[in-house]
């Protein structure tokens, strides 16, 4: 079982900045990829972002390709979701994934799941 932990959400401004990140408990385990999703309220979970952890090639949501950006700590087991330029659109609730996955932005490619973590943008 891995466990993923969350952490860095809050309340912004437009136009400013948050990091996210997600530890994952197990180091053994070296999923194929970390992903970042989002819910907004009354909305459906959409792909924001997701890192290849073998090799770090990134994939990335239309909306926030040159506003957001994901990286991996492999010492860590932890991945960050950079997150510039907020815009009220972007508040929702930011969950981290793990997993073995054959389509990056699938969700029900991803095993594991993080508790989610509130950012909340205001105009």
């Amino acid at each position: 079982q891995v466990q993923l932990v969350e952490s860095g959400g809050g309340l912004v401004q437009a136009g400013g900045s948050l990091r996210l990140s997600c530890a994952a408990s197990r180091r053994s385990v070296s999923p194929h990829a970390m992903a970042w999703f989002r819910q907004a309220p009354g909305k459906e979970r959409e792909f924001v972002a997701a890192i290849r952890w073998s090799n770090g090639v990134t994939y990335y949501e239309d909306s926030v390709k040159g506003r957001f950006t994901i990286s991996r700590d492999s010492a860590k087991n932890t991945v960050y979701l950079q997150m510039n330029s907020l815009k009220p659109e972007d508040t929702a609730v930011y969950y981290c994934a793990a997993g073995w996955v054959a389509t990056m932005s699938d969700q029900n490619d991803y095993a594991y799941w993080g508790q989610g973590t509130q950012v909340t943008v205001s105009s």
